[in-house]
């Protein structure tokens, strides 16, 4: 009990440590799809990157984070991939033209 107490106070986050590993990154119109979930309350929140190497070598990401939450990692996995590559059909490279 001290110890989530002294965490809350402190900033230390035992949270990090639970969460999963990134997936092997899934390869789709040139673009790069990496589900990296959330543990959330013993199920998994779509979660991950969108990665691209740019027209000027850089390598751009856009964080993907949707509210969409699934019973185990596989599915949650699945489900990261489609919606991204949906995302990706309908926004291509704009996803990472700065916003302001």
């Amino acid at each position: 009990m001290l110890k989530k107490l002294f965490a809350g106070l402190f900033g230390a986050d035992d949270k990090a440590a639970d969460q999963p590993s990134a997936a092997d990154a899934v390869e789709y119109r040139d673009f790069l799809i990496i589900s990296q979930p959330e543990a959330q309350g013993g199920q998994f929140r779509v979660s991950g990157a969108i990665r691209k190497t740019l027209d000027n070598g850089e390598e751009g990401e856009f964080r993907f984070e949707r509210s969409d939450l699934c019973p185990s990692r596989e599915a949650c996995d699945a489900l990261m991939i489609q919606k991204a590559q949906r995302f990706i059909d309908e926004t291509g490279d704009e996803m990472f033209v700065p916003r302001q």
